[in-house]
Formats: C-alpha cells, sequence, structure tokens
C-alpha cells in the first residue's frame, strides 16, 4: 500500500491556507495551485501577467524539485487566468517551458485569484514508483 507524503520547500511560497504545497501518494504527485508570489518577498511579484506567469513556473519547479521530480514528469496541469485577454501571453511562457514534454491541460477563466493574482496553475505528475 502506498504511503501519503506532504512535500514542502521553502524555494516555494508556503501555503497561505489550510493546504499542502504537494502531496505524493505512490508514484502520483499533487502539486497545490501556484500564483506569483516571491517565497522571499511573500509578495505577488512585479511586471504584470508575463512576470507572475515566470515566477509560477520557477514556484513549480522548485516545489517538483523538493519531491525528486521535473517539468518532464508533469502529466497534467489546470491554469487559471483572471482574464482570457490574457491567454496569448501565458500560453508563449508556458510553451517556453514545457517545450516538447508537453502535458495534458484545461485553462479555465476565474472571477478572481487569491492576493490578486492574474493566473494560477496547479500540477499532477508521475514520479517513479
Amino acid at each position: 500500500m502506498s504511503e501519503r507524503r506532504t512535500i514542502t520547500t521553502d524555494r516555494a511560497p508556503q501555503a497561505v491556507g489550510p493546504y499542502s504545497q504537494a502531496v505524493r501518494n505512490g508514484p502520483f504527485l499533487f502539486l497545490s495551485g501556484q500564483v506569483g508570489l516571491d517565497p522571499e518577498t511573500k509578495a505577488l511579484v512585479p511586471g504584470g501577467l508575463e512576470a507572475e506567469t515566470t515566477r509560477v513556473f520557477e514556484n513549480i519547479k522548485a516545489v517538483l524539485e523538493a519531491a525528486g521530480a521535473s517539468l518532464d514528469q508533469v502529466m497534467k496541469t489546470t491554469v487559471f487566468l483572471t482574464d482570457m485577454k490574457d491567454f496569448q501571453a501565458m500560453n508563449a511562457i508556458y510553451a517556453r517551458v514545457f517545450g516538447d514534454a508537453r502535458p495534458a491541460r484545461s485553462t479555465v477563466q476565474v472571477a478572481a485569484l487569491p492576493l490578486g493574482a492574474r493566473v494560477e496553475i496547479e500540477a499532477i505528475a508521475m514520479l517513479e514508483g
């Protein structure tokens, strides 16, 4: 039977609520949604959607690395945007980050995100058993 394990790192923002940065059970790693928070300042990075999206991926990479994983192991993401007009800008960064190792994805527009963020991305990765 698999054992549930919580993954944490100080290289990504700490949870702002009653949840974990990530949870591993067997080969599955479930990453909580990341917004563009700088883990040192605990504030959204300045510079708009592009800067936030770049920081989101830095946070995701940090959590993956804390679990011994990489972006290549991400199988599914969900992207939350507060404005679909930002889709192309987010998508350009997303494509650069994942290259040819593109996971399945859903993208939805939401009314608001925590701390006034413009973008949030969650991920599911498959690790070695």
